[in-house]
């Protein structure tokens, strides 16, 4: 089962390569910090932020095929939790039919938060690292 949940949080520092984010169960206390790099974390603020750039950016490229293959995304998963690396999955609509797609944590939130798609976490993963939201 997944719980749904809601970006919370980007800490970005400029003097580190490793960027966090925070994702916060929506009906729930807990809280799933990942690491991601800072081009990552990079996209995901300026998707936040509305920022315009004049040429596609990867995560609005994968929007762009997505779209003209026909498919829709519907939700973004954080999948899985093996040996401190976690792993995520894009479920896209297609001709009636769920389409799969492995995918970076950090790469599928960008393109989530592009597309304003919800996004979910397996409770096993929440119940192994997700901790109590911070005040």
């Amino acid at each position: 089962m997944a719980v749904q949940v809601e970006l919370k949080r980007i800490i970005i520092s400029e003097t580190s390569d490793q960027q966090f984010i925070f994702l916060k169960e929506v009906d729930g206390p807990r809280t799933l910090p990942i690491l991601i790099g800072s081009a990552e974390a990079l996209a995901i603020d300026h998707r936040l932020k509305g920022t315009a750039f004049p040429r596609p950016q990867t995560h609005q490229l994968l929007s762009s095929v997505i779209e003209q293959l026909g498919g829709k995304l519907e939700r973004i998963v954080i999948s899985d939790l093996q040996d401190h690396t976690f792993f995520a999955r894009l479920i896209i609509r297609q001709d009636g039919h769920s389409v799969e797609v492995d995918s970076r944590p950090s790469d599928a939130i960008a393109l989530g938060v592009a597309n304003q798609v919800p996004i979910f976490v397996a409770e096993h993963v929440l119940d192994e690292v997700g901790g109590e939201n911070p005040a």
